[in-house]
């Protein structure tokens, strides 16, 4: 049954592609409708407020972080108008994620993976912006810069060219980059095009840009910003014209702020910058890609993975992320004979846990339902002890947030991604802690 004040249009469960929810005032009834109709933002809902005063405040941002695509107020026929656009346009793109070139290169059905992913094909199909491609090593930036460029609609498709920075040679950089002509330097004994030429009509991958050095990074500006270079010994400019996307695992922020990375460079190259997720932030998409790289590898017959081998892949660490998994599915699969599943004994002994710190860490049956008591007896000491339910869901949220902090090393965006919120969800959670009296503490 819904509060008052609130209206479902267009039954959200029994539509793939989401709906509207109307609303007077964003309060807890409006927030949990919203977070059960998105499915954790897998559905795209959209808030519309009915009066003046509906996203004041915090309202909008907590509309968001309960899953919501947007949050903005009636304001009549155009309002309408503006909301069948953006549903046409969310449908065709994920119309594009469900599709074959995505899904057999781009596995991934958690919902932290799935906004990620959502938003690199918008970005990819609809837009020529440079794209810079941030994350840890193994996430997958290599295969989305690709993807991009499969997605980048042009009337003259060029090719996909990529230039790893870590090997470009200081000395060499100006040939790798602009071209040179015949009898340019001592060994030119032909001329020849670099990557900028080679790229026109295309896409120019620069990985790992985060190792280019400073005078090159300057020397880049202008054929990045204007489209025009000059080969080494020419005189004559030549126009390309290409997509930029570039990827590191560094934080160019922070080295733009040590002095290692130009503030000019870094905003030519990430009108859109995107991140990628970990594998320890997507852990539901763990199982299903194990399987499928287990399907690569044994096509016929493939075999499934045994439950206590379940356990131990959801509660590994993968600090290689994706391509640590999938180098420790190939060694499961070096092990396997007959047409049973994969069981525990096909692993290496390098990745087995001793028992004690496998009763521990790896989620079984037993070890599920302990956690589980031990936030019961919580709960009902706080209760005991007086406790409101007020007092008991902001302590919960408040310790949420600061373990996951913690976890991050104080990062805020990948503590958000990791809890399922917003950034500025933390934000608000944090001021309003710092902002909160004694009396407001304690109840």
């Amino acid at each position: 049954m819904l509060a008052a004040g609130v209206r479902v249009c267009d039954s959200v469960e029994n539509r793939k592609h989401g709906g509207v929810v109307l609303f007077e005032h964003a309060d807890e009834a409006v927030l949990a409708l919203i977070r059960e109709l998105s499915g954790g933002g897998c559905r795209r809902v959209v808030a519309v407020g009915l009066v003046d005063d509906a996203l004041t405040g915090h309202a909008p941002w907590e509309l968001l972080a309960a899953g919501a695509a947007d949050a903005l107020c009636w304001s009549g026929a155009s309002t309408a108008l503006h909301l069948a656009a953006r549903f046409v346009r969310w449908r065709e793109v994920d119309e594009l994620v469900a599709s074959r070139l995505v899904r057999e290169n781009l596995l991934g059905e958690d919902p932290v993976w799935l906004a990620t992913l959502r938003a690199v094909v918008e970005v990819a199909r609809f837009s020529s912006a440079s794209v810079l491609i941030t994350g840890e090593s193994g996430t997958g930036k290599e295969l989305v810069a690709r993807l991009i460029h499969a997605l980048t609609q042009r009337t003259r498709k060029g090719e996909l060219i990529v230039v790893d920075c870590t090997t470009v040679v200081p000395t060499l950089s100006g040939s790798e980059f602009f071209g040179h002509e015949r009898g340019a330097f001592t060994g030119a004994v032909a001329a020849r095009e670099g990557a900028f030429a080679l790229a026109d009509g295309g896409t120019l991958f620069l990985d790992e840009v985060g190792e280019l050095p400073l005078t090159l990074q300057a020397e880049l500006l202008r054929v990045v910003q204007e489209g025009v270079y000059k080969p080494v010994g020419s005189n004559q400019w030549h126009e390309t014209n290409f997509r930029l996307v570039c990827a590191t695992n560094r934080d160019l922020r922070a080295e733009e702020a040590r002095g290692s990375f130009r503030r000019d460079f870094y905003y030519r190259i990430a009108a859109w910058a995107c991140r990628l997720p970990s594998l320890r932030e997507r852990r539901g998409d763990v199982l299903p890609l194990a399987r499928h790289f287990l399907a690569q590898l044994i096509p016929d017959a493939t075999p499934r993975l045994d439950g206590a081998l379940c356990d131990y892949l959801l509660a590994r660490d993968y600090p290689g992320n994706i391509r640590d998994l999938r180098q420790l599915v190939v060694r499961l699969s070096h092990h396997h004979v007959g047409e049973g599943p994969i069981t525990v004994g096909a692993l290496p002994f390098d990745e087995r846990p001793s028992p004690a710190s496998a009763s521990i860490s790896i989620p079984g049956e037993s070890n599920a339902a302990r956690p589980a008591a031990d936030f019961d007896d919580a709960i009902q000491h706080a209760i005991t002890e007086g406790a409101r339910l007020k007092d008991l869901l902001d302590g919960t949220r408040e310790t949420a947030v600061r373990l996951a902090l913690e976890a991050e090393a104080g990062n805020v965006r990948r503590a958000a991604r990791r809890l399922g919120i917003t950034d500025r969800a933390i934000h608000l959670q944090r001021a309003a802690r710092r902002s909160a009296s004694p009396a407001d503490v304690d109840g």
